[in-house]
């Protein structure tokens, strides 16, 4: 073909004008897609952000699907349990097999019990409404997490709702082994415990605390005498370090936080005086 021929037809009009109109779509879409791209960045820039997930190790934040509710957390704390299923996921040692259609790790598990999971690792410790009904789902889901130390604290929170739920005997007794005496047993420890935070004694203008001498074991305190050896000792009560504790005062203390604690009197072995201070026993009931 001559060369002015093959000229001709390369550079004929209307394959110039067919040129033209494929470079003028191609542009006038990357222009819209331009375009939408920056409107998108407008109205939300996090939608255009690639999603963080267990995959991206130097992400701090974590989020993370559960059953269909979505939490965020620090990648230290779900790592916080080493062994745990949670920290071989955060590690990497443990591949993603699910995500959402965000992108976000998925595991196909309870979702409102994760929560209680999620605190336990944050706070170090188990806090639950006193009416937590669902420790059952929540110790198989410690299970699943290999989290050793949440099912062991799951067993003591349901030991002592099952202790608190049993009713408490507090027995108040003059004590005739000397010639002043009071022994207080309550088969909840945690009343001896407040009677005890009443009371220090006093050694040397210097507060020595509770005496050691009358605590017989947690549930029982023996009170058998009021003046330790030590010359100028006594026991008080704490708020007023000048009152000096007799019997009455004692026997009446109990009964105080007694009442105040929900117990309710059951019978009484009166002297014969009239008082129920100068009963020589008193048994309670909560």
């Amino acid at each position: 073909m001559p060369a002015s021929l093959s000229c001709a037809v390369i550079c004929s009009p209307a394959h110039s004008r067919a040129h033209s109109t494929r470079l003028g779509v191609r542009n006038g879409m990357e222009w819209n897609l331009r375009r939408m791209e920056s409107e998108l960045r407008h109205i939300n820039p996090d939608l255009l952000q690639p999603s963080k997930s267990f995959k991206k190790p130097s992400s701090g934040t974590i989020t993370i699907n559960v059953g269909g509710y979505l939490y965020a957390a620090q990648r230290q704390t779900l790592a916080k349990h080493p062994g745990s299923m949670l920290e071989e996921m955060v590690s990497g040692k443990m591949p993603v097999v699910h995500v959402d259609s965000m992108g976000n790790t998925f595991i196909d598990r309870d979702g409102p019990i994760f929560r209680h999971v999620l605190n336990f690792l944050r706070l170090g410790e188990l806090v639950l409404p006193d009416d937590f009904k669902e420790v059952g789902l929540l110790r198989r889901e410690a299970d699943f997490y290999r989290l050793s130390e949440l099912a062991q604290v799951l067993l003591d929170w349901e030991q002592q709702q099952a202790t608190q739920r049993e009713p408490a005997f507090l027995e108040v007794t003059d004590s005739h082994e000397r010639s002043q005496g009071l022994r207080i047993y309550c088969s909840d420890t945690s009343f001896t415990e407040k009677v005890k935070n009443r009371l220090v004694q006093i050694s040397k203008s210097r507060l020595d605390g509770f005496p050691e001498e009358f605590e017989v074991s947690s549930n029982i305190i023996q009170f058998r005498h009021f003046i330790k050896s030590e010359q100028g000792s006594r026991l008080v009560l704490k708020q007023d370090s000048t009152f000096v504790c007799t019997v009455e005062c004692l026997k009446l203390e109990t009964v105080m936080l007694a009442l105040k604690g929900g117990f309710r009197l059951l019978t009484s072995l009166d002297s014969g005086r009239g008082s129920v201070v100068q009963c020589e026993a008193l048994h309670f009931v909560k």
